[in-house]
């Protein structure tokens, strides 16, 4: 009863914001994203009757406190589904780096619910899966499913599950990382979400932001999918910076990075966008053609940059990939 397997982390157009179900992890609205690759998470994981205590590894380092809370609601699921009460052994690895704003924890549950339904040896769909994973980290519904997908909202998990959208843009899709250091903790964020007097501005108006990017996206406009993924990240940003705690992410050099990248499209005529999530490392979206030229752009802020492009939905991976 053991399984390896591999997920790409997502980068949110439409982003979710907030949870209306913290246990379940549904959130208030819709959300859309891409996946992005070669950057991955692989996790292996073994139900054994005779473990007493589950183990869980994240890049060599033993997972205790709100981290294994999270995990555990993984696994108790899929424990529930399988009807069994094996311990568990699981262990996780990422090629990225984490906590800066590249959604580690989307492929991490992703690959996590991926290896566990596959260990347990349950026979599910990826959208069922979705529903697991989603347990861990909503977006980690959306890296089940994979490339641009869209995860519904809904009280229930016969309702909130991912779906891919399929979209003529997933071969041109050119990614540059722009990396900002800066430690986030998005979970704290979500929580106090719709305390801000934002919130309900950004409620009123993310259903047809979702419409438009879904329409979008089957049309193959890239000036139109990544134009609502710029100004949905000024969105959240609106939000995060007016709950509570004030939450400030952006750096610096997040903001040199978005000033550059409107010089280009503005100067030079390149189809490039940013994006941001909850921290201050940049997406910045252009196509094959132009990659090389907004990479040096990046690059040119003072920050390490990657390439990436499209990538696919969460797989299984063969036996000699395990990671114990």
């Amino acid at each position: 009863m053991k399984a390896t397997a591999k997920a790409h982390p997502i980068q949110g157009l439409v982003k979710y914001h907030g949870m209306r179900d913290e246990e379940l992890r549904l959130p208030y609205h819709d959300s859309i994203s891409v996946c992005t690759a070669p950057s991955h998470s692989k996790t292996t994981a073994a139900f054994d009757p005779n473990r007493e205590v589950d183990v869980y590894v994240i890049d060599g380092e033993t997972v205790t406190g709100r981290g294994a809370e999270r995990i555990d609601a993984v696994v108790d699921h899929v424990r529930d589904l399988a009807g069994i009460d094996h311990g568990v052994r699981f262990e996780s690895a990422n090629n990225f780096p984490t906590n800066i704003g590249f959604g580690s924890s989307s492929s991490g549950f992703a690959a996590a619910a991926m290896a566990l339904v596959e260990a347990a040896g349950l026979d599910m769909t990826r959208p069922e899966i979705s529903t697991v994973a989603r347990r861990g980290s909503s977006s980690a519904a959306r890296a089940v499913t994979g490339a641009f997908s869209h995860l519904r909202t809904g009280m229930n998990d016969r309702d909130c599950r991912s779906e891919r959208i399929e979209t003529d843009l997933e071969d041109d899709l050119r990614i540059v990382a722009g990396m900002v250091p800066s430690y986030k903790e998005t979970e704290e964020a979500h929580k106090e979400a719709a305390e801000s007097h934002m919130f309900e501005s950004r409620m009123a108006h993310i259903h047809s932001q979702i419409s438009d990017m879904r329409d979008a996206l089957y049309d193959g406009d890239f000036d139109a999918v990544f134009d609502l993924a710029e100004k949905d990240s000024l969105s959240l940003a609106a939000a995060t910076m007016t709950g509570p705690a004030g939450w400030v992410y952006w750096q610096p050099r997040t903001i040199e990075i978005f000033n550059a990248v409107r010089e280009l499209r503005n100067t030079e005529d390149v189809p490039v966008y940013f994006s941001v999530d909850t921290g201050a490392s940049v997406y910045i979206n252009t196509t094959e053609e132009y990659v090389g030229r907004v990479e040096e752009t990046v690059a040119d802020c003072g920050v390490d940059t990657r390439v990436w492009d499209v990538g696919g939905p969460a797989q299984i991976l063969d036996e000699d990939k395990a990671l114990f």
